[in-house]
């Protein structure tokens, strides 16, 4: 930013200025960057997903009420440092203008997704040699730590048809022509299935904490207890429906077949599942009375 690249641009926030820091989306004037703002918030959505699998581990660690409290501390810090100031910095760096970008995600140009990062791309626009290796070195070590994550997941969830497990099998599509296309079905579908599982969580913890208040459990006594409560979970659960719900509204401007079920399936599936599982299995509901709390004291 203050000239220290091989081409001495002092750039600063350059990008910013222009064409601007927030892009339009199928309108122009503030509606348009306001639509530009919500498909950040739906992409962003995507790129979240991963925290709440640190829950899986709290049968298998030794020790969770140690572990599991400092992880999530340190997950703060991870989704500040990480998310946070890697997004402001690609916003920075690249503008959303550019030919690359726009030939691969918005015009389906089928060019190579890896090469449109944001990091790789500005560090090529400012010729910093190997520095675009580098990261498509880290890029890998990121995939493949998360195929190892999502694979752990999967052998512990045993509440789920088999059937879904041929999901991933999707992801093959990206092999063939128009690669960007078929990328772009998947995050839609993975997104929306995101957006749902942190429904699910606000959900559960406010029958939690209902659980909580109807025992008399103060929660306070647990080694980590959420703070605004039950307020946070209220305020993250209307948000993430409101996300869901308009999250494919651009499938009516026009109307398109394939966009709008790339986008609503999950909604669709999701209560089929849970219905199904009610169902099938004659559970019922736990009432705040019948909570148990066994483990406690560990």
């Amino acid at each position: 930013m203050v000239g220290g690249n091989p081409q001495h641009d002092a750039f600063g926030f350059r990008t910013w200025r222009n064409p601007g820091p927030i892009a339009e989306y199928l309108h122009t004037g503030r509606l348009g960057r306001f639509e530009g703002v919500l498909v950040a918030l739906w992409t962003a959505s995507f790129t979240i997903m991963g925290p709440e699998f640190i829950n899986l581990l709290a049968a298998e660690a030794k020790r969770p009420r140690i572990y599991l409290k400092n992880a999530f501390k340190i997950l703060y810090y991870r989704l500040f440092f990480v998310y946070i100031l890697a997004a402001i910095s690609a916003g920075i760096l690249v503008a959303y203008n550019d030919p690359t970008l726009v030939s691969v995600f918005l015009t389906n140009g089928g060019g190579s997704t890896e090469a449109a990062s944001p990091f790789i791309l500005a560090m090529e626009n400012m010729m910093v040699a190997g520095f675009p290796h580098l990261i498509n070195a880290v890029l890998i070590t990121t995939i493949f730590s998360a195929g190892n994550t999502y694979m752990y997941c999967a052998s512990r969830k045993q509440r789920r048809p088999d059937l879904l497990m041929c999901f991933p099998l999707l992801s093959l599509l990206s092999l063939g022509n128009g690669s960007s296309q078929a990328l772009t079905w998947l995050t839609n579908i993975i997104t929306a299935g995101v957006i749902i599982d942190y429904i699910a969580i606000c959900v559960t913890y406010i029958f939690f904490y209902r659980a909580c208040q109807a025992q008399s459990v103060d929660r306070k006594t647990f080694p980590y207890f959420g703070r605004f409560q039950p307020y946070s979970a209220w305020i993250g659960l209307v948000r993430e429906c409101l996300i869901i719900i308009f999250y494919g509204y651009s499938s009516f401007i026009p109307w398109d077949v394939s966009n709008f079920f790339t986008h609503y399936t999950m909604l669709f599936l999701a209560p089929v599942l849970y219905f199904s599982w009610k169902i099938f299995w004659r559970t019922k509901v736990v009432r705040p009375k019948e909570r148990t709390w066994s483990g406690r004291g560990q």
